[in-house]
């Protein structure tokens, strides 16, 4: 690493480069694109894929090549690494950009909010107490505060709050992060608080602050206050209402079981939809359409999401659930069937969403067979399909085939995100031990090897669905508080 760092060093002097600023790399915004080309940096680092595969090695490489590194291209890749949530190469191009002995506030800010998602807040926590405090700056304090509040920990983000506020620095981000933390948590005499405070000392509401308090309304059904704060939104004119917002104010409308007023809503959020997160939109769209149960607009905006062409894995796993949700496995079928045929990447979701609903309506040859295909195919069966699959046998009494099934997303499991069922794991060990001790014991054995520990198995997997739901504003408000403290816009 440190040879990389000499390499990208020498570069920069060479081509009169002010390393000064590329200390702070992550701090400036740009409008730069790259188009990848077989001969590029970026063509080489985004297919690697794999979060255990370290991507050292490749950059190392392209400089032993003696290929030029532009900093435009680095910080391209990087933007995409975090939006596309590969965290891990993330932190890893950022230590390689920026040796140690060169850090800028900007760099913590940003190494620590990565430490977090990747190794962890007590990690995080060890770096930011390791960090010499002519580094501690608002800036990273705030990246510390955004740490807690993705953990929900209420009294050590309101402790950076206190120590937050001495620096005499503009609050209105870090409040923001607060207006999200008290509203996920529903605690709204502390969020109401918040508000009163924001408004004594003159800080202006801005878009992410209006979002977040429209989240925190509509999730408790609060028309009154929903509708107030829409009407004190449009006649604001620093803050466009976007289609972003009405979507939530439906949300808020199907709360209160007001059918009409959200699909009323939806009209009006589907004719606020511009630029490259149509995409985006349409799916959101798809899921809320669903929710009211009402196929014929479901139908209606799948075909305009077509006509933009470029329709991704994202796309189809939307529709797809929303016509599970529906109840129409037929017609989900058929959409599986086209995307079969046009995917140029296989995404185990999709298929997933069917082999779920099929296991939950008893449909196990269907199953079965959606599985055998794909193993036919040469595809690697992933830990989730097999345990939904061990599922829909437990639950048809096939223990036999369910044990099989658990064991096979056991092999798999490793190195996934993916929580087993614990309801179903518990049932095959009972059926096991029912059978014998020795049995039992084997299978034990198999969930120790694997690193798998029953007791932290979350219950919560039980209520896991393939399918999405409604609820993504908080999603876009998180991101944009991840990337404005620690500065990969």
């Amino acid at each position: 690493m440190i040879n990389s760092f000499k390499n990208l060093l020498n570069f920069c002097k060479k081509s009169h480069y002010n390393w000064n600023e590329a200390s702070g790399l992550f701090s400036f915004s740009t409008k730069t694109s790259v188009s990848p080309s077989p001969n590029t940096l970026f063509k080489r680092i985004l297919p690697a894929g794999d979060p255990q595969v370290s991507i050292v090695p490749i950059l190392d490489q392209w400089v032993r090549e003696g290929r030029p590194v532009h900093r435009s291209e680095l910080k391209t890749i990087f933007k995409i690494l975090r939006k596309n949530r590969r965290y891990t190469h993330a932190l890893q191009l950022s230590k390689w950009i920026v040796d140690s002995s060169n850090l800028s506030p900007e760099d913590v800010a940003v190494r620590l909010d990565l430490i977090s998602k990747v190794h962890g807040l007590r990690e995080a926590e060890n770096y930011f107490f390791n960090v010499p405090d002519s580094l501690k700056t608002f800036k990273v304090y705030g990246s510390l505060l955004n740490c807690y509040a993705k953990k929900k920990l209420v009294e050590q983000a309101e402790a950076i709050m206190r120590v937050m506020g001495r620096f005499g620095c503009n609050m209105k981000l870090s409040y923001c992060i607060m207006l999200n933390l008290y509203s996920k948590l529903g605690k709204r005499e502390k969020l109401e608080k918040l508000v009163r405070q924001m408004e004594q000392e003159g800080i202006t509401f801005d878009k992410p602050a209006y979002c977040i308090l429209l989240n925190a309304y509509a999730l408790n059904s609060d028309i009154e206050a929903m509708e107030k704060l829409l009407k004190k939104m449009e006649d604001d004119l620093l803050v466009n209402v976007n289609w972003n917002a009405c979507v939530t104010a439906a949300k808020g409308y199907l709360g209160a079981n007001l059918q009409d007023k959200a699909s009323d809503m939806l009209k009006k959020a589907e004719k606020l939809i511009r630029g490259s997160n149509r995409g985006l939109a349409y799916q959101i769209l798809l899921s809320m359409y669903a929710s009211l149960g009402d196929k014929d607009e479901v139908t209606r905006i799948w075909h305009l999401y077509k006509k933009r062409g470029n329709m991704t894995n994202n796309g189809y796993f939307h529709m797809i659930s929303s016509l599970i949700w529906l109840d129409d496995i037929d017609e989900a079928e058929k959409i599986f069937q086209e995307w079969e045929s046009v995917n140029t990447s296989y995404d185990f979701r999709i298929p997933n969403t069917l082999i779920n609903a099929y296991t939950k309506k008893g449909l196990l040859q269907r199953a079965e067979e959606f599985i055998n295909r794909a193993i036919n195919c040469g595809r690697k069966i992933p830990a989730s399909t097999w345990d939904y699959l061990a599922t829909g046998y437990y639950k048809d009494n096939q223990m036999e085939k369910a044990v099989d099934a658990m064991k096979n997303a056991i092999f798999s499991w490793k190195g996934t995100s993916w929580t087993l069922n614990r309801t179903t794991l518990t049932a095959c060990l009972e059926y096991l031990r029912e059978k014998g001790d020795a049995e039992k014991e084997k299978f034990e054995r198999l969930l120790a090897d694997q690193g798998i520990v029953l007791e932290q198995v979350s219950r919560l997997h039980e209520s896991r669905s393939p399918r999405t739901g409604i609820f993504f504003e908080l999603d876009e408000n998180d991101e944009e508080m991840d990337s404005s403290f620690s500065g990969s816009d």
